[in-house]
């Protein structure tokens, strides 16, 4: 079998670096002999993460370009041209077959050193609206994998684009929702909501769920509420309460998913991928500061289907309860959504991407 290398750029978010992660697990399973290095940037969470999958990460010198005026800013041509002279030198020590980007800044350089140095490129974009690099990168890339129908036409070259859906962690798929609700200690007859905001937590989320919770406990009506990293005083003040489990964390979000009857949630794109897999009802509430507001395209696409209520951050405290109570007493509300979710899923997206990323060099 051919010794394949892999260079795959990602990293900055969790939305990057886990459906890359995904893809490279899936090429490992076709060709063992697969050597894939990643290419990342310091500091951030494919340090931790890639490494723990047991691949090998170089780091280079990149970040975002922020919209509004700040001092990083004047840093960034620079940043540029040092990111490319280090993809340059990352490219001929490792001499890749093929280079995968998963969209983000890391990708930028890399993927477009690799392209002018006449390597195979491969772009695969998460979100509804693709980010910048990406849209940069679609009239070089040999090949573009989208999550979303609605993709293609933000991107400049259409002919290279193949719809493929987003990787995600097959384990989500492993856990009951009985065994779901016992991991949280909470009774596997009540209707379950699952409620989280990122790991850094979402205030204006946090907010309107500590306004609601106390009537919702009376109503029996469970919450796993991940309120995130730094909330400890949170936790503390709400965790005496019945129907809850509260916390800054949850390190299994299989038992999570499987518990919930409705997510609250953004919606970021790897979010997205982990609902339309599980056929969860979801209540978006995307983050209005996202770049090129993102999520409120990513969210958009599920509401217009029928699978989310979408509700503006400014709107949270107007609306939720009022949505939350109403669908949890529609019982064939919450299969319709589950079902017009379960249509945009695609388990096999990592492996359809992984086998015809090998095809690039036969």
């Amino acid at each position: 079998m051919n010794n394949n290398r892999i260079l795959i750029a990602a990293g900055g978010t969790g939305g990057h670096i886990f459906p890359a992660i995904a893809i490279a697990n899936e090429i490992k399973k076709m060709n063992p002999f697969a050597e894939i290095l990643f290419v990342g940037t310091k500091g951030k969470i494919e340090e931790r993460v890639v490494p723990q999958q047991g691949y090998k990460l170089n780091t280079i010198w990149i970040s975002g370009f922020h919209r509004s005026f700040q001092m990083n800013n004047l840093l960034f041509p620079i940043k540029v041209v040092v990111s490319l002279i280090q993809s340059f030198f990352v490219i001929k020590i490792f001499k890749p077959d093929i280079a995968v980007g998963t969209g983000g800044y890391v990708c930028g350089p890399v993927l477009y050193m690799a392209s002018l140095l006449g390597i195979p490129t491969v772009v695969h974009e998460s979100n509804s609206y693709p980010g910048v690099t990406t849209r940069i990168l679609s009239s070089k890339a040999t090949k573009i994998f989208t999550a979303f129908e609605a993709t293609t036409k933000w991107l400049k070259n259409k002919t290279n684009v193949e719809l493929a859906g987003t990787p995600t962690r097959s384990v989500l798929t492993t856990v009951t929702k009985e065994d779901g609700k016992r991991f949280f200690n909470l009774s596997t007859s009540k209707k379950t909501v699952l409620v989280f905001g990122g790991s850094l937590g979402a205030y204006s989320i946090n907010q309107a769920i500590k306004e609601i919770i106390g009537e919702l406990s009376k109503k029996e009506i469970q919450m796993i509420w991940q309120v995130g990293k730094n909330n400890t005083n949170l936790v503390n003040e709400m965790s005496g309460l019945r129907n809850l489990w509260i916390g800054e964390f949850i390190d299994k979000m299989e038992y999570a998913f499987a518990a919930a009857d409705i997510v609250i949630c953004r919606a970021g794109a790897m979010t997205i991928a982990e609902l339309t897999l599980l056929g969860k009802p979801a209540i978006l509430i995307p983050y209005p500061f996202a770049a090129a507001d993102h999520q409120t395209f990513n969210a958009k696409t599920l509401a217009d289907t029928g699978g989310a209520i979408m509700i503006a951050d400014n709107e949270i405290k107007l609306r939720l309860k009022n949505e939350l109570i109403a669908l949890l007493n529609d019982e064939n509300k919450l299969k319709q959504m589950s079902l017009a979710n379960k249509k945009l899923g695609n388990s096999e997206a990592g492996k359809v991407i992984a086998k015809k990323i090998l095809e690039l060099k036969n």
